[in-house]
């Protein structure tokens, strides 16, 4: 059973973002390419897991913990009624080698990188410690995923927690078959951990940007192009880049969120959301956008919106 889903990072998010409206420098480009990717593999692993999903099972994904204020990260954590199966899932693609517990990627040179296994490891252990000061002492099994057919590792020593793509179907189908039932201790766990997740990361490396240096339209959900001239087509906005076709009223509320993220406790406007959509030729239109589905406070020039509810 799905605890809780995963959503895409905060950081993630507004790197994205930045990406498309300013140009990011090489060191926050590369730092962003690694986040997306690594999503876009936790994304696959859901979904190649989710048969696996039932009332034997509580699945929590994305958990973000502290424990003795060190913070760690859990991609996936599946809780059967005996065991607790902790996933750190890995978008790598290409060829490795581990050489004397170390790790390098193979191309046109050898180059080492961080030990994932060690990242399992430490994690493992911080969430062994924080279960058993809650007094939930579950054994924990942990597994290093690598979701990407495209890649393979040499030198690996047989007894490391490794599931390659290769193996992955025998691994689901072992986790099916897993049948006893769960009880009140599983789930009181499961709420514990709920209630410990962090939904902001301390160490999230966002760049600095101001208002001014940000290109302002409507960026294309599809590609993460503009929406160009010409693609306001009532009622809905037409990308000429890729053709995917959003309603406007949809597309501005995308744009008052993207606002929202990017400057917390800036007041919603129509002469701002009319000057960061940049499509529009009219402020009535976003002038009823805004009133349809928010609240407006004040009057005139000093007026601005807030939520409903």
């Amino acid at each position: 059973m799905l605890i809780k889903q995963r959503s895409e990072p905060l950081e993630l998010t507004i790197l994205k973002t930045l990406n498309a409206r300013s140009l990011l420098n090489a060191t926050d480009s590369v730092h962003f390419h690694n986040l997306e990717k690594g999503y876009r593999g936790e994304i696959m692993f859901d979904e190649y897991m989710k048969e696996v999903s039932n009332e034997n099972n509580l699945i929590l994904n994305d958990l973000l913990l502290e424990y003795k204020n060190t913070v760690f990260q859990i991609d996936s954590l599946f809780q059967f009624s005996n065991t607790l199966h902790l996933f750190e899932v890995k978008n790598f693609e290409g060829d490795f080698i581990i050489d004397d517990e170390k790790w390098y990627s193979i191309g046109i040179m050898r180059k080492e990188i961080k030990n994932p296994l060690l990242q399992l490891k430490r994690t493992e252990s911080l969430l062994r410690q924080l279960l058993q000061e809650l007094g939930s002492p579950f054994p924990i099994e942990a597994h290093l995923v690598f979701i990407n057919p495209n890649f393979h590792l040499y030198k690996a020593p047989a007894d490391h927690p490794i599931i390659y793509p290769s193996q992955l179907s025998r691994f689901r189908e072992k986790l099916k078959s897993r049948s006893p039932v769960l009880k009140a201790s599983h789930r009181k766990l499961a709420k514990q951990l709920l209630s410990l997740h962090m939904e902001d990361n301390p160490y999230a490396r966002i760049p600095e940007y101001r208002y001014e240096g940000l290109e302002k339209g409507i960026v294309c959900p599809g590609c993460q192009g503009f929406y160009g001239a010409g693609s306001f087509k009532m009622p809905h906005l037409i990308c000429n880049g890729c053709g995917v076709v959003e309603p406007y009223e949809t597309a501005v509320l995308r744009s008052v969120a993207e606002i929202r993220m990017l400057f917390p406790g800036v007041k919603i406007t129509t002469n701002l959301v009319f000057e960061w959509c940049g499509v529009f030729k009219s402020k009535k239109t976003i002038w009823k956008i805004l009133a349809k589905n928010f609240k407006r406070v004040n009057q005139g020039k000093v007026s601005y919106y807030i939520d409903s509810n």
